[in-house]
């Protein structure tokens, strides 16, 4: 039997303060049969952050969510939510897990009352205001009297959110917050996200989705296969990779050998595109050279590295990034 490891003094589940709203070290979860789940995960969340946690199914997300919130036991290691053990911290974080769930014959407000009359701290006095201002937050006030099951799915799902918002909350964590959503949906949680942030709620999103990680979230984690592979701001996971400039063209070969004449590196000829690393050069001036060597331009773009550039080129491969 692996023995737990903890820090001399601290309570099961506790780490060294910090000034970060999360924070694991050696963070492991094995399941009988040997099955690991999660591996030796060092985590640490920025207040204020939107942190993405990202990673195919199956990568250990969810598994690492629930340890985080005192549901799971992890097998060794040592973690902190806001600086405390979870037991301390709860009362402070939010959290929807694995979906919502709610009486679909009961309004959303109804529903709120339900979810806050569970909770042993909140004064029954105060219930009204506190889902009042909980329907307003995630704009659904004009909707607080309508059955859930007349809620469409991007309603849903911000109704839960605002379960999750019932008390004065430090921390947000969200597990799949736009799986199955339209794109409507997914834009309303993704607003809602950023103006709970904005509000200075750290907010941690686990999501296999990477373009809505990249365009929702200031940091990022990456996971594969219950391994850690890289963690920061979204803007330096992909500094190691270099942008690129794509000319569309009917001259193929024509620009090819431009580019190739500018010095710029690992020129490829497609169907009706060349590509190339941009290093230093100025799209202006690349521009201008090809129109000056007589190359029909029929458009140039810079492309910057994406969240799946930077995983392909961490793993060599890649997973589903649109659900």
């Amino acid at each position: 039997m692996t023995a737990i490891t903890l820090e001399a003094g601290a309570p099961f589940g506790a780490a060294p303060p910090s000034g970060d709203a999360i924070v694991t070290h050696g963070l492991t979860k094995r399941f009988r049969g040997g099955q690991v789940a999660v591996d030796a995960l060092d985590l640490a969340v920025p207040r204020g952050s939107v942190f993405g946690f990202l990673g195919p199914n199956g990568s250990g997300k969810t598994t690492t969510i629930r340890m985080l919130l005192g549901l799971v036991a992890p097998t060794e290691g040592t973690y902190s939510v806001l600086g405390l053990p979870i037991a301390h911290a709860l009362p402070l974080v939010g959290a929807l897990v694995e979906g919502p769930a709610f009486y679909p014959y009961l309004s959303g407000a109804a529903n709120l009352m339900r979810f806050d009359a569970a909770d042993p701290t909140a004064d029954g006095a105060t219930a009204k205001r506190r889902v009042a201002d909980a329907l307003e937050r995630v704009g659904l006030s004009a909707a607080a009297g309508k059955r859930y099951r007349n809620y469409s799915l991007g309603m849903r799902q911000r109704l839960a959110i605002a379960a999750a918002l019932l008390g004065p909350r430090e921390l947000l964590i969200l597990d799949e917050p736009t799986n199955g959503l339209d794109p409507q949906g997914t834009r309303e949680v993704r607003t809602l996200v950023k103006e709970i942030a904005a509000d200075g709620t750290t907010v941690f999103v686990s999501s296999h989705l990477l373009a809505e990680i990249e365009q929702m979230c200031t940091h990022a984690a990456i996971m594969r296969t219950g391994r850690l592979v890289a963690q920061g701001t979204i803007a330096s996971l992909s500094s190691g990779l270099v942008a690129r400039v794509r000319v569309e063209t009917p001259d193929v070969a024509a620009a090819a050998r431009t580019l190739g004449t500018l010095g710029l590196a690992d020129v490829r000829a497609g169907d009706g595109e060349v590509t190339a690393e941009l290093g230093g050069h100025a799209p202006e001036k690349i521009n201008a050279a090809l129109v000056g060597d007589g190359v029909a331009v029929r458009g140039l773009a810079v492309v910057r590295p994406s969240l799946e550039d930077v995983f392909v080129g961490l793993t060599g491969e890649g997973f589903d990034v649109d659900g």
